[in-house]
């Protein structure tokens, strides 16, 4: 098939000056030869182009419009200067992409405006993906650096190259943004926050404004960001290039100096910066040449803000901040001291009154003399003599002027090294990756040694571009085994030599600055003499001092004026010695060399030389600034040349800084110059068309044979249509997955494709013109038989209307006679009728009156009667109702104000418990009778002692005879001497007690005034609360606005979703805590490409809701004291740290049960063991007096006890009691005061009985001693010892009372004053609430009123419960000490029953008891506390969701929960608490240990949530008992209420229900891309675009197979398998619907994000396939009954979308209806959406700007977000319905295989 690309209606190029490139089209066909080449320009002009060897050549062929707005420019079937400018430009002003692909660079276009595609969820949505799969964005080539680094393990660079202007800085800032994200620190070090807080600090000393840009980078820079093994952010460094110090002197007008000066002076009026001596910018020389000190939009005071934030970020201290302010406001005194020149011209001088001056050696340290002279001297050193020299005015300024470039060069430096020391880590640097933010090519005017430094900076980036290209190409071609063959490419080598090389002009120009007196003339005289010759060298024609220089982008002129002075950066000597010596050591250290070597202290010897030498120079002064900059220049490529290099180009598009207006010659300028053509050209050169083959064989389908089509070798296929269709074989090239096409090949199977189109769509119009014709043709054939037939119709039906007519006028005539002759008839006949019915009417009609006047009048005495009476009982009524309405409203008010009275006093709780009173008779009752008994022993007692007493007078009888018997009588006289001073000490200690008993006395009386005065203010206090009370009540009264259900239920939704997101927020955190200490044992590196760590949250720990069981509430009396002192209010106020010292009191609970229990086993040992008989009577006794003290201590214990319950029931009361029960509360505190005088009394008489035991077990010690003992002497000395001790135990014993006083009074007064305060705090408290209130309007006072009554209500129930609570643990406490002691009484009887009966045992006998036996109830599980753990290891950890698939669902739930109810049982609150809190734990850790298992998470969370069901089925309340059987109420909690663990479940199934989430995301999100928008669900609908990516096979999987790929299908299947998981598992319906919606909320946010960043889905097809796609998901939503989960109407933007994409694009109706469509889509989503359209064939339609500035006006009214794309962390908020269950737990069966054998049923 012969093809001439040169025919009629063939578009090309052609140039134009002022465009640079116009389209035009061929108006008639061109033979070769021709000289003329006639066209069509677009304005329909003619125009006849020259053409020929001689003439102007051919013109460049258009694109096809299909191709036109590629993403890739490779992807252009002509790829040439025209083509990549009109792409660019149709891009950036039609579709508002500023980044476009050009093979392996990325062209990014300034904006001038701020564009939402830079935000985090963007990030996300390109982490992660392929180069060629998203549209082109600064993100995709950060996200390819960091992926090839991770895989390939090689160190790579962006390239960030531009003109002054065209957004460098903004684009590196943006891939360091990426990196910070995407590689965030694994630490809390927060590298990444560092790097982008250097940004902020460079930009502030190293931008400036100029007339292109207004934040004009004036340096290059290099940072390498540093990545772990991990590849997480560990460190950054920085290198810099070339800054532009004679900015700090000079700026051009309108121009600005370094943004740091005017952010000094913007913030001069700071405390901390008056010592700067700052004023205004413009009152400055340095800040004011630029006659423009502000720039619009910018505020220098608020970015002086941000960038000492970014210093204390980077770890720089404020007094070094201080110090570099200093040196840079010295800068600008600096450049406002005045240099007066002296009448000779020669020389000057400075006054010494300056004082700009005077500031500058101050802020800078240094000797203001030394200063001012050499200021104006300089120093001339010689071989033989140094001597000083009178500077001019203008060398003067010149040295004045380079000083304070060196200065803020030298302060740059310092800076940026410190941040790299910021940014610097321990850690061992795995990889990095680099970004270059380097000027651009730059030509001006005016060309300089800083122009010339730029652009050879470029030519050898340039050369490094070049080489990389090439690389790629060749390794492309060699990949595909396709024949390479060289392409010639420029070589930018001879340049660079030209520069560089030996004798070069880097040389040349050093060397001429070595000259004493070097010219900038005579360096161009070398110029010219050396270089003449070379090709890239001219000298121009009208100038001796410059030279032309031709570099790969333009031909730059330089004028060789400054080159010298610029390169040697002249600094005085003396001037830099004076800046070293100053006072202030950062100053100091800015000038100390890094390589000068401080002199050894050691060498005391110096040799003087015979003559002066002069000084030699630093070394870092004789590098030339050329030299400085070629060096770094080697080792930047150096770097450069060792990473894996991606390129940006930033383009400007126009010098008037316009958002979105496109300048072609600006822009093309900029495109030669940074390479990108190069780059197309190198491309154009080869093959740069490429297909894959199922790609093309999709695409060019239509050209084959149906029997090629019905092939399985779609490859060889392939190849049999090109031969058959190309027939030069140099066209195109075969390769091992891709066929690769040569310029312009593409474009002409488009056309042969077009072609086949365009004759089967005649075919089409032909065959349909034809059978329109033939319908047309019979209808009217039709028509013809039809108006033939109606009109001879119509011509008979006029005749016989004629026939009928004639007739008819024949018996009109007829009847006309009949009727006038019967019409005279009727009229005499009518008036004999008249006068007679007149005449009888006469008659009737006065019958007819009188009846009806009485029937009238019967009415209206009816509706009389009826309305009075309907008004009598209306009356009635009304009476009735407003009767009922105030008896109503009275009986209401006392019911609140009852309500009020309870919930504010604790008058309620004697309503729970009624029965206390009798308890307490009960217990006086008991008391009395253990009274009556104590009394008999007392009786006892004192027989006991006159027995003894005669026994001991009978003794002392006998002392006395041995008294006067004994000779010897010194030791009687001294123990009488120790009994007479023991007295006296006991008398002194009486003394001492009658002391303190007075001021006991005095400060209890003091106290009660204090009490009494502070009842006073309390009283005050409530009235002043009551007051207030009324007024909120008045208030919310007159507030008749109430809030609608359904801004109710968005609060509740809200208030839920904040609740969900603490608890996800709290598991994150312990997650991060968790892997925080698993990190630490990690050791082993593990390749491979990571990301952050994943926010899942943690279950392994324990929860921080306290898991406190009603038994617990208020069980020690630490508790009731806290509550006594601090007030029932500021105690219920802060439940929080109630509930934490409350689980310290249960700790010390427990661990006085354990000694308790110790205690009573040592007690159970010694009852049972006993000493060695030595003889019954003495066994007996010992027996009895053990048994004497047991029952003595025991009494004095718990009558200690029964004392403190008595004082709390007392305190409780009184303070509960109100007036209507003031009798029955007197009588009862009387009651309780005579028991605790009882108590009292019955103390007392157990110290007596104390004593008296011990002296009278002494004593029978002592007589049986003394039978045995024959000594007089040791008899009476023993007994005056035990006398003596005997005192010594009474002194200790009322010791010990004075001592127990006295610490109760301290507490006392201890409450009394922390009852003070914290009544203080609360009158502070409320004043502030009412202060608050009085400010608010009326609406928000009521609404805050309601707030405050609410809490106080809450607060009060809150803590009237734990006093309900603790009440009955009082009372079940009672009860158990009341059995104890019956119990102790039994054993004593039957142990004095014994005795009397056998003495010689040594043992006390135990009276067995029998118990009585409980009935048995079903539905409970008994199990012994040591096997709890294996009972949750079967249950919990080892269980799996198929080893009880086959039972009933949540079998693990209902088990759990038996065995609760059989604890509860048995009123065994330990064993309930630690069953649910071990069982809380164990689920979270199975869940950790499981984290991705969807079937466990999804066991678990129907098992906890069932455990949860259960907990309200069966706890009792009423609102959960209407839907139980009888037998299930039966079954319900008797003693605990678990309200607070169903708290801490319902929070576990929350996070159970976010991981389920998350694993659930995890699985399917790989799966929605693929599936929703490339798989074809529709065969054959979707065709492919002649895309022709260059994509890199380091961006894209090149397998033969490819990456895999999933279908609609597969992903159906995927949510199908998770509901039926998840029903399997009997989780509620409720649930599963919220975790679908949830899922297909998933799958809407990635679909519809993708489809906004992909440029090749957004199609007519695309939308065809997927609104089917989404058909199908709302089909199978119908198939599983979750249509009503609301999972549908997450689905509604992408079918909005894909409706978008279908529907008709024209006209204003049409802009109107997409409007009205896209209700769910936001303005940004619609506009982008149609900037991407882009259709597949020619066909289609692009859409027009027009239509989308038409859609944009229409939706100005919308308040849309500005988010682009939709949160894929979106999570709604899950609600938990209760739904009972109707198993019984009796029938319940535990299959043989869980090993459950130790349960028993209950």
């Amino acid at each position: 098939m012969d093809y001439y690309p040169y025919s009629q209606f063939t578009r090309v190029w052609i140039p134009d000056p002022d465009e640079v490139w116009r389209a035009a089209e061929i108006s008639r066909d061109y033979k070769e030869g021709e000289a003329v080449l006639h066209l069509q320009l677009e304005d329909e002009t003619s125009l006849e182009y020259p053409v020929g060897p001689k003439a102007k050549p051919l013109p460049f062929l258009r694109n096809p419009d299909i191709l036109v707005g590629e993403n890739d420019l490779t992807a252009l079937s002509y790829l040439h200067e025209p083509a990549v400018l009109h792409n660019l430009r149709v891009r950036f002003l039609e579709s508002n992409h500023i980044y476009t692909y050009c093979g392996i660079v990325l062209v990014a276009i300034n904006p001038y405006e701020q564009l939402q595609i830079y935000g985090e969820e963007v990030i996300n949505a390109y982490s992660g993906q392929n180069m060629g799969d998203m549209d082109p964005h600064i993100f995709a080539v950060a996200e390819e650096a960091y992926k090839q680094m991770a895989r390939d393990e090689r160190n790579q660079s962006i390239i960030v190259s531009g003109e002054s202007g065209a957004g460098k800085t903004v684009s590196a800032k943006y891939a360091m943004r990426f990196f910070a994200t995407v590689g965030g620190s694994a630490n809390d070090t927060n590298v990444e926050e560092k790097v982008l807080a250097s940004s902020p600090i460079m930009e502030a000393i190293g931008n400036a404004k100029t007339t292109r840009n207004d934040n004009s980078s004036r340096f290059g820079k290099y940072i390498q960001i540093g990545f772990s093994r991990h590849y997480h952010i560990i460190g950054a460094n920085m290198r810099t290039y070339l800054l532009e110090k004679s900015r700090v002197v000079f700026q051009a007008e309108d121009e600005r100096n370094y943004h740091i000066f005017y952010q000094l002076c913007a913030s001069a009026s700071l405390p901390e910066f008056k010592d700067l001596s700052l004023t205004s910018a413009q009152d400055f020389t340095y800040t004011s040449l630029g006659e423009n000190i502000f720039i619009e939009g910018v505020n220098d005071a608020e970015d002086f803000k941000k960038t000492r934030e970014a210093f204390n970020l980077l770890g720089i201290s404020d007094s070094s901040q201080i110090s570099i302010f200093k040196v840079m406001a010295s800068i600008l005194h600096l450049g406002n001291i005045e240099i007066f020149s002296e009448r000779d011209g020669e020389s000057c001088h400075i006054s010494k009154n300056d004082p700009h001056l005077q500031s500058f050696c101050r802020l800078l340290g240094v000797e203001l003399q030394q200063m001012e002279h050499w200021l104006c001297h300089r120093k001339l050193s010689t071989t033989s003599e140094t001597y000083v020299k009178n500077m001019s005015a203008r060398q003067a300024t010149n040295a004045r002027d380079a000083l304070a470039k060196h200065i803020y060069a030298r302060m740059f430096d310092w800076i940026v090294e410190h941040i790299n020391v910021a940014l610097q880590t321990s850690s061992k640097q795995h990889s990095f990756i680099g970004v270059l933010d380097i000027y651009g090519f730059e030509t001006f005017e005016v060309n300089s040694f800083e122009q010339f430094c730029i652009n050879y900076a470029n030519e050898k980036l340039q050369q490094q571009f070049n080489s990389h290209v090439f690389k790629l190409e060749q390794e492309e071609y060699m990949k595909e085994q396709i024949p390479w063959t060289l392409i010639d490419f420029y070589d930018n080598q001879p340049c660079i030599d030209l520069i560089e090389a030996r004798l070069g002009i880097l040389d040349l120009l050093d060397e001429e600055c070595k000259v004493p007196k070097g010219t900038d003339q005579n360096w161009a005289q070398k110029l010219y003499k050396q270089h003449s010759s070379s090709a890239h060298f001219q000298k121009p024609r009208m100038s001796n001092t410059s030279f032309i220089i031709i570099h790969f982008a333009d031909k730059v002129e330089y004028q060789c004026d400054g080159f010298l002075e610029k390169n040697r950066d002249t600094v005085y000597e003396e001037q830099i010695n004076i800046l070293k010596a100053s006072q202030f050591q950062l100053v100091a250290d800015l000038f100390h060399e890094k390589d000068d070597v401080p002199t050894s202290k050691s060498s005391r010897v110096s040799v003087r030389s015979a003559k002066s030498v002069p000084k030699v120079p630093n070394k870092e002064h004789r590098k030339t600034v050329g030299h400085q900059f070629r060096s770094s220049l080697h080792l930047l490529m150096e770097t450069l040349n060792a990473t894996t290099p991606h390129y940006v180009r930033c383009i400007k598009p126009n010098d008037d800084k316009e958002a979105f207006s496109f300048d072609s010659r600006r822009a093309v300028q900029q495109l030669r110059a940074c390479g990108v053509l190069e780059t197309i050209r190198i491309s154009a050169a080869g093959y740069p068309s490429r297909w894959t083959y199922p790609d093309f064989f999709n695409r060019y389908r239509v050209l084959m044979k149906k029997s090629d089509m019905m092939s399985a070798d779609k490859k060889q296929v392939c190849k049999s249509l090109l031969e058959t269709l190309i027939k030069e074989p140099d066209m195109f090239q075969f390769g091992k997955t891709k066929i690769f096409f040569r310029a312009g090949q593409v474009a002409y199977l488009e056309k042969l494709r077009a072609d086949k189109f365009r004759s089967a769509c005649i075919k089409i119009q032909k065959t349909v013109r034809g059978w329109l014709q033939r319908v047309r043709y019979q209808k009217i054939c039709r028509a013809t038989i039809g108006l033939q037939r109606y009109g001879r119709g119509y011509l008979a039906r006029r005749y016989a209307e004629f026939l009928r007519r004639t007739r008819a006028a024949v018996i009109c005539q007829k009847q006309f006679r009949m009727v006038r002759e019967r019409r005279e008839y009727l009229r005499v006949r009518r008036a004999v009728v008249t006068i007679q019915a007149f005449s009888r009417g006469m008659f009737t009609r006065r019958v007819y009156w009188e009846f009806l006047l009485h029937h009238k009048a019967m009415i209206i005495q009816k509706n009389v009667r009826g309305w009075l009476q309907r008004r009598k009982f209306r009356r009635a009524r009304d009476a009735a109702i407003t009767i009922q309405c105030a008896f109503r409203r009275m009986r209401a008010k006392r019911q609140l104000k009852q309500l009020k009275i309870e919930a504010r006093s604790a008058e309620h709780l004697k309503k729970l418990n009624t029965g206390m009173e009798n308890k307490i008779v009960q217990l006086q009752r008991k008391m009395d009778d253990q009274s009556k008994e104590l009394r008999a022993q007392n009786e006892q007692l004192q027989t006991v002692n006159v027995s003894l007493g005669s026994e001991v007078t009978k003794l002392q009888k006998e002392l006395q005879v041995m008294r006067s018997q004994q000779e010897d009588g010194g030791r009687l006289h001294s123990l009488q001497d120790e009994l007479q001073r023991l007295q006296e000490e006991l008398q002194e200690a009486h003394g001492q007690r009658r002391t303190l008993e007075e001021e006991h006395g005095a400060e209890k009386l003091s106290l009660q005034q204090r009490v009494e005065e502070l009842e006073k203010e309390n009283s005050l206090l409530k009235s002043e609360k009551e007051e207030m009370n009324r007024r909120f009540v008045q208030q919310s009264k007159s507030s008749k606005e109430e809030p609608s259900s359904e801004s109710l239920q968005q609060e509740l939704d809200g208030e839920r979703q904040r609740y969900q997101n603490l608890l996800k927020e709290f598991g994150r955190l312990e997650q991060r805590y968790d892997n925080l200490k698993e990190e630490v044992s990690l050791s082993k590196f593990h390749p491979g490409h990571r990301r952050n760590p994943s926010n899942q949250s943690s279950l392994e720990s324990d929860s921080n809701y306290p898991s406190v069981s009603t038994s617990e509430v208020g069980d020690t009396e630490d508790s009731i004291q806290l509550v006594e002192d601090m007030g029932v209010e500021k105690a219920a106020m802060d439940i929080s740290l109630f509930m934490k010292l409350q689980k310290r009191v249960r700790e010390l609970e427990q661990e006085r049960k354990r000694l308790q229990n110790a205690v009573d086993k040592m007690e159970e040992l010694a009852k049972h063991k006993g000493p060695e008989p030595k003889s019954p009577t003495s066994d007996q006794q010992a027996a009895d007096l053990i048994y004497s003290n047991l029952k003595r201590q025991e009494l004095e214990t718990e009558n200690k006890k029964l004392k403190n319950d008595l004082n709390e029931l007392r305190k409780t009361l009184a303070d509960s009691s109100t007036n209507e029960l003031q009798d029955g509360h007197t009588l009862l505190l009387s009651q309780l005061k005579a028991a605790n005088e009882e108590l009292d009394a019955r103390k007392e008489e157990v110290l007596m009985l104390k004593t008296q035991l011990v002296s009278a077990a002494e004593q029978q010690e002592r007589a049986e001693r003394t039978e045995t003992d024959s000594a007089a002497a040791g008899s009476l000395s023993s007994e005056q010892l035990d006398q003596d001790e005997a005192i010594r135990e009474a002194k200790r014993l009322l010791e010990a009372q004075l001592q127990t006083q006295s610490r109760q009074h301290k507490d006392e007064l201890e409450a009394l004053h922390t009852q003070i305060e914290l009544l203080k705090d609360d009158i502070e408290k409320k004043q502030e609430i009412l202060n608050y209130t009085m400010s608010l309007s009326p609406e928000a006072q009521v609404e805050f009123s309601v707030q405050q009554e609410i809490t106080r209500l809450t607060n009060d129930n809150l803590d009237l419960k734990e006093l309900v609570e603790k009440l009955e643990k009082n009372e079940r406490k009672l009860k158990k000490q009341l059995r104890i002691y019956m119990k102790k009484v039994q054993e004593l009887e039957a142990a004095q029953a014994a005795a009397q009966n056998s003495r010689s045992r040594p043992e006390l006998s135990r009276q067995v008891t029998v118990q009585r036996k409980e009935k048995d109830f079903e539905g409970m599980l008994e199990y012994n506390q040591e096997d709890e753990a294996l009972l949750l290891k079967t249950l919990i950890t080892d269980i799996r969701p198929s080893s009880v698939a086959a039972t009933v669902p949540c079998l693990p739930a209902y088990i759990l929960f038996m065995c609760i109810r059989h604890a509860d049982y048995i009123n065994d609150d330990r064993k309930v608490e630690s069953l649910l809190t071990s069982t809380i734990n164990a689920i979270k850790k199975v869940l950790k240990k499981n984290n991705d298992d969807f079937e466990m998470t999804s066991f678990w969370l129907a098992n906890t949530s069932r455990l949860l069901h259960c907990l309200k089925q069966y706890s009792g309340d009423e609102a959960f008992m209407t839907q139980n059987s009888s037998k299930q109420n039966e079954h319900c909690l008797k003693n605990f209420d678990l309200a607070e663990y169903r708290v801490v479940l319902s929070d576990l199934s929350i996070q159970i229900y976010q991981q389920l989430i998350r694993v659930a995301e995890g699985i399917i999100q790989p799966m929605i891309v693929s599936a929703m928008l490339e798989s074809e669900s529709i065969p054959s609908l979707a065709g492919v675009k002649p895309m022709g990516y260059r994509n890199r096979s380091s961006s894209m999987d090149t397998d033969a197979d490819g990456p895999s790929s999933y279908t609609l299908q597969a992903l159906i299947r995927q949510l199908g398998q998770f509901h039926g998981t998840m029903r399997d598992h009997g989780l509620d319906p409720e649930i599963g619907g919220q975790v679908v919606r949830q899922l297909f909320h998933c799958i809407n946010a990635v679909t519809l994000n993708n489809l906004l960043l992909r440029k090749d889905v957004c199609s007519w097809s695309t939308g065809m396939q997927l609104r089917y796609n989404t058909s199908q998901m709302e089909e199978w939503l119908r198939g599983n009954n979750l249509f009503q989960s609301k999972a549908a109407a997450t689905l509604e933007p992408i079918i909005q979308a894909a409706q978008l994409l279908q529907v008709k694009k024209k006209t204003s109706q049409d802009a109107e209806a997409i409007c009205c469509l896209c209700t769910a889509l936001t303005t940004q989503q619609i506009v982008k959406i149609l900037n991407l359209y882009t259709p597949l064939n020619e066909f289609e339609e692009r859409v027009t700007v027009s239509f989308i500035r038409n859609i944009q006006n229409q939706l100005q009214e919308r308040n849309d977000p500005p988010q682009l794309l939709v949160d894929t962390k979106q999570t709604f908020p899950v609600l938990f319905p209760y739904t009972p269950s109707a198993l019984s737990l009796e029938t319940l069966h535990i299959p043989a295989q869980l090993n459950l054998h130790f349960l028993v049923r209950v």
